[in-house]
């Protein structure tokens, strides 16, 4: 996304906590408090001082203070943590207008989830936050309509997340990269993927019970089912034992989590990717897939199901195992209408190439920051 702005014009530091990045622990380590340049961006990091999820972090809170009032807008990812509600208190202090992206943890299904703790940070800060925020910044139509409809919000916006087409569209070009490189176990089968986090909330477990059921079939015994992520030891070992007991070790393929050429590999030489989440704000694998003519099976409570249907770039099933079973077998029998079906997705994906988001998204701050124009300087959260 910062990548895409700076292509448009718009001025842009990334300013967040160094949570989760571990290379700043080994060679190359970066300042922390200066601004620098990380992965081609500036930007400037604080240290996390408390809390794995709460991001507690006074140096963070004080910068802010400081230096807030240095851009046009601020644009703030995420919602219950500390550094969000720092930036968004300092910028209605210094009447600098804010933006947040709730990243789907507004949705009625996220907030039943350690509802208990979102609750005190309703009531210390969160409700406040979102009434005085420029705007809220929603992926999908379908979050926006879940959210303002729970949560009486009204001032949302939707622009999507995009893809990086310069990495993914040439995917017809390139099939000699075959995954089996990275994880020999898939040989040279045909497989469904899972690119994703593994955890209950994406129902791979159901997943995994419709897979393993159907893959008893002689003619379905072919195909894989690549689960490609990581996440709780709990329930991946439960992925696992599923596996296991049904002797099926041979069919499903646990290769971790995937970056780079590996993920852009087991993406392109995909059949079928796979999210039958119970939740997904938006779903960007979703879309990567698509991008490469990958067509996708996904449950309805995925928010880009409505542009899938619309489109037919895939197949909506329910999150159950009959339901799944059956939009599996559909799926996996014809080639052809795999072929079609990504192939129309592949279209539906140039819409949603960064460029064309980055010039949405430079609206909206230019819409929030007239006086400004363009380009306009903005601090990511």
């Amino acid at each position: 996304m910062c990548a895409a702005l700076i292509g448009k014009g718009v001025e842009v530091l990334l300013a967040t906590t160094d949570d989760d990045l571990p290379q700043l622990n080994g060679a190359g380590k970066l300042e922390r408090g200066v601004i620098t340049e990380y992965k081609n961006l500036p930007v400037i990091l604080f240290p996390k001082q408390l809390g794995a999820s709460f991001k507690y972090s006074r140096p963070f809170a004080l910068w802010l203070e400081e230096h807030v009032t240095d851009y046009d807008v601020v644009h703030i990812h995420a919602v219950f943590n500390h550094s969000c509600i720092a930036a968004a208190r300092a910028c209605r202090e210094k009447r600098v207008p804010y933006i947040v992206r709730p990243l789907g943890t507004l949705d009625p299904w996220s907030l039943k989830q350690k509802s208990l703790r979102k609750k005190l940070f309703w009531h210390g800060g969160i409700r406040t936050m979102l009434r005085r925020a420029a705007a809220i910044h929603y992926t999908t139509t379908g979050e926006q309509q879940a959210v303002e409809s729970s949560l009486g919000l009204n001032h949302g916006v939707v622009v999507p997340l995009g893809v990086d087409l310069s990495k993914l569209e040439s995917a017809g070009s390139d099939r000699q990269a075959k995954p089996s490189e990275f994880f020999p176990g898939l040989r040279t089968r045909p497989y469904v993927l899972v690119l994703s986090r593994l955890h209950p909330k994406k129902a791979l477990e159901v997943l995994l019970a419709a897979f393993l059921s159907l893959v008893k079939e002689p003619e379905f015994r072919k195909w894989h089912l690549v689960l490609a992520g990581d996440g709780p030891s709990d329930y991946v070992d439960l992925l696992k034992r599923m596996v296991a007991k049904s002797n099926a070790t041979e069919f499903v393929v646990f290769p971790g989590w995937l970056d780079g050429v590996q993920k852009e590999s087991a993406l392109k030489n995909a059949s079928l990717l796979a999210l039958p989440s119970h939740h997904e704000n938006f779903g960007l694998c979703v879309m990567e897939s698509l991008a490469c003519g990958v067509p996708v099976l996904i449950s309805p409570q995925v928010n880009l199901a409505p542009e899938i249907q619309a489109a037919q770039a895939g197949w909506i099933a329910d999150i159950d195992k009959d339901s799944l079973v059956a939009a599996l077998r559909e799926a996996l029998t014809c080639d052809e209408e795999r072929r079609r079906r990504g192939e129309t997705g592949r279209r539906l994906a140039m819409s949603f190439a960064w460029p064309i988001v980055a010039a949405k998204l430079a609206d909206v701050y230019a819409a929030i920051a007239p006086s400004v124009g363009a380009p306009v300087s903005l601090t990511q959260i």
